[in-house]
C-alpha cells in the first residue's frame, strides 16, 4: 500500500532541494539563464513556499532582515503628452484625477517632512510629462539641496526622458538616483506606448549612469505581457546594473486603455518577485503600486524576496495606511532602515 503522506513529503522535499540548489548557485555567483528564470515563473503553487524560502536566502545575504521605505510625492500631476496605456495621467486617459503644475518649494518641503516622519529613507519626487522643462529643472536644482539639508533624505527624481546635460545637473544639485522604468520588455513596449520608444528609455538610463547617478528602474506586471517579456525585462535591468528595482502590479484604472484587465493572482506575483530577486540578487527590490490589490493577504510573503516598499499613497491611487505596513514588517521580525534625524533648515 502506498503511503500518500510519505509520497507528498518526498515531493515537497524534492521541491525544496531544487529551489535551494538554485539559490545556492546564485549565491555562488551564477547568473540565471532565461530557462531558469522562466522555471521560477512556472513554479507550481504547491512549491511556492519552498521557492520563497530559497529566495529569502539570497535576500538575506545582501540585505539581512532590513526593509527600506520609500515615500512618493506627485509633484506635477496629469498634463502629460504621452500615451502610456497604464497611466491615469496620460493624454489618452479619462480618469478623474487632479491636474496641476509643479508644486511649490514649500509643498515639496512639507512632503519631505512627512516622508521623514514615516521613517522613509528616500523621498521620490515625480513629475508627469515627457521630460522636464527648463523651469522645472531650475525648481528641482533649487529644492533638492534644501530637502537634504533639512531631512538628510536620499532623493530619487522621476522626470521623464532626460538629456545627458539634465542628468548632470541633477547629479550636481544632490539627487542620488533617477527613476525611469522600463515597464516591460522591448518586444512588448509598442503595445503600451507609441509616443516614445523603449530605446528612448534606455538612452535616459544610460545618461543617468554616465552622470554618476544611481539607476532606479523597474516595471509593471499584468499589462498583457508574456512570461518571457517579464524575464527579458529582468535581464535588461541586470545588464544596466540597476541599484533599485520597483515592481508594480497593474492597477487597471477606469478611464485608461488598460482598464478592466485582470490577469494576475497573488501567487504569480510572488513568483515574479522571486524571479526578479534571483536574476538581480544584489539590487534593491521594491514592491510598489497595486500590491494591496494583487497580493492581498499574501503581502508579507513578498518581503521574503523584496527588501523595500513604497509607503503611503502612490501617484494618483491610494495605498494602505502606513501603520499597517509598520505592523506587517514588525510581525515578520524585520526592521525598518530608518532615516537620520533632520538638521535645521537654513533660511
Amino acid at each position: 500500500m502506498i503511503d500518500s503522506n510519505a509520497s507528498l513529503a518526498d515531493t515537497q522535499q524534492g521541491a525544496a532541494e531544487k529551489w535551494d540548489a538554485l539559490a545556492s548557485s546564485v549565491l555562488a555567483g551564477h547568473r540565471l539563464t532565461e530557462a531558469e528564470a522562466l522555471s521560477v515563473l512556472a513554479c507550481p503553487d504547491d512549491e511556492l513556499l519552498s521557492l520563497l524560502a530559497a529566495t529569502f536566502r539570497v535576500r538575506r545575504q545582501h540585505f539581512g532582515k532590513s526593509v527600506q521605505l520609500y515615500f512618493l510625492v506627485n509633484a506635477k500631476s496629469g498634463l502629460c503628452p504621452e500615451d502610456c496605456g497604464y497611466c491615469s495621467q496620460s493624454k489618452v486617459s479619462d480618469a478623474p484625477i487632479q491636474r496641476y503644475r509643479m508644486m511649490s518649494a514649500e509643498k515639496l518641503l512639507e512632503g519631505a517632512r512627512v516622508a521623514h516622519e514615516q521613517q522613509s529613507r528616500t523621498y521620490c519626487i515625480v513629475l508627469a510629462g515627457r521630460g522636464p522643462t527648463d523651469a522645472e529643472m531650475r525648481a528641482m536644482t533649487d529644492i533638492v539641496p534644501r530637502i537634504k539639508q533639512a531631512y538628510d533624505l536620499k532623493i530619487c527624481a522621476c522626470m521623464g526622458l532626460l538629456t545627458p546635460d539634465q542628468a548632470e545637473r541633477l547629479k550636481e544639485c544632490g539627487v542620488d538616483r533617477v527613476n525611469h522604468n522600463l515597464n516591460t520588455s522591448e518586444e512588448h513596449y509598442p503595445q503600451i506606448c507609441s509616443t516614445h520608444t523603449y530605446q528612448d528609455r534606455l538612452d535616459t538610463l544610460r545618461a543617468v549612469r554616465n552622470a554618476g547617478l544611481e539607476i532606479c528602474s523597474g516595471g509593471i506586471i499584468g499589462m498583457g505581457e508574456r512570461t518571457i517579456d517579464l524575464v527579458r525585462m529582468a535581464f535588461e535591468l541586470r545588464e544596466l546594473e540597476a541599484e533599485s528595482i520597483p515592481i508594480n502590479f497593474l492597477n487597471p484604472i477606469d478611464g485608461t486603455p488598460l482598464a478592466g484587465r485582470d490577469d494576475l493572482d497573488p501567487r504569480y506575483c510572488l513568483k515574479a518577485l522571486a524571479m526578479f530577486r534571483l536574476v538581480n540578487p544584489a539590487s534593491e527590490l521594491r514592491i510598489g503600486g497595486g500590491r494591496e490589490m494583487h497580493l492581498g493577504t499574501l503581502q508579507p510573503l513578498a518581503l521574503y524576496a523584496a527588501n523595500s516598499v513604497f509607503i503611503g499613497d502612490y501617484l494618483t491611487t491610494a495605498g494602505q495606511p502606513a501603520k499597517e505596513d509598520y505592523r506587517m514588517i514588525e510581525e515578520l521580525g524585520f526592521q525598518v532602515t530608518r532615516a537620520v534625524e533632520p538638521a535645521t533648515v537654513c533660511s
